[in-house]
């Protein structure tokens, strides 16, 4: 099932009454709770996340960050919710302190009844409401995740400002992570030579090897966080070593929060190297 065929939908009152609800029987469901009132002629089921009622009670949908967001495709957190109601929208219910609503007109049409846009549209205005570098680790993530194809990269940078066409040629759907996708932005301006999704002999498959002899693993919470993911690390850790590789591991909190921090711990190494081969040149000169 695609993202978009798994979309929340609202029921309207027409629809219960073609069924054979009557306004009485209505009524009962509302108030046991069997059925969510959006507003007046829209219902949806109880057990729809609080986001999508939110949305459905402002005569609008999901959208940008929150969409991506309960579709796992990876963006910054925030708390805020993001809404688009049409751009004709008037006489709106007040917003909680923080929401955003988008009044744009939408690329795709979403069903009458759907409450959430459509994948492209949700990827376009998070691209635009988020720094450069996030912005491509949402692209990345949903491209990996299939929340969009690579044929629809064409039509997503068509409705972007055309100043956001610099990010297409970042893109590179082989990130696994948001994370992966920061470092590897952070290694693109160090300028080093950084595979991705490398497999090592002995050690198994690396996020990076950064010239041939820097490992780097962006670890997470999710992935990394009882003790025997940590004791399965740290055995790789050791095999790499033996190989005369070096492991680094910056989590992903860094990544996303403080990306100089990390920045500079992988400029330091890169440096040490470059010196440690400088005076080893001399010392054989």
């Amino acid at each position: 099932m695609s993202p978009a065929d798994s979309t929340p939908r609202l029921v309207r009152t027409r629809t219960l009454r073609s069924e054979g609800v009557t306004d009485r029987q209505l009524r009962r469901e509302v108030e046991s709770g069997r059925l969510v009132r959006l507003r007046e002629g829209a219902f949806c089921a109880p057990s729809v996340h609080p986001d999508y009622v939110e949305a459905g009670r402002h005569r609008g949908r999901v959208a940008c960050i929150s969409a991506l967001r309960r579709r796992g495709v990876f963006v910054l957190e925030t708390p805020r919710l993001h809404l688009h109601v049409e751009p004709t929208a008037s006489r709106l219910r007040p917003l909680a302190v923080g929401h955003r609503v988008h009044r744009r007109h939408l690329v795709c049409a979403p069903h009458p009844d759907a409450l959430e846009v459509e994948p492209l549209d949700a990827l376009r205005d998070a691209i635009v409401c988020q720094p450069p570098r996030a912005a491509v680790a949402s692209i990345d993530s949903a491209l990996h995740l299939g929340f969009i194809g690579s044929d629809d990269l064409p039509d997503l940078f068509r409705a972007l400002p055309k100043s956001l066409a610099v990010l297409r040629p970042l893109i590179d759907p082989r990130a696994e992570s948001g994370p992966e996708t920061l470092v590897r932005l952070i290694l693109r301006s160090l300028r080093c030579a950084a595979v991705p999704q490398v497999e090592i002999p002995g050690v198994g498959r690396v996020d990076f090897l950064v010239d041939g002899w820097l490992i780097i693993e962006c670890d997470s919470e999710a992935h990394h966080g009882g003790w025997e993911s940590q004791r399965a690390d740290r055995r790789r850790d050791l095999a790499a070593a033996s190989r005369g590789l070096t492991t680094l591991r910056p989590i992903a909190e860094d990544a996303m929060w403080h990306g100089d921090v990390v920045r500079s711990a992988i400029a330091g190494l890169l440096e040490a190297r470059v010196l440690q081969k400088q005076d080893k040149s001399t010392r054989n000169g």
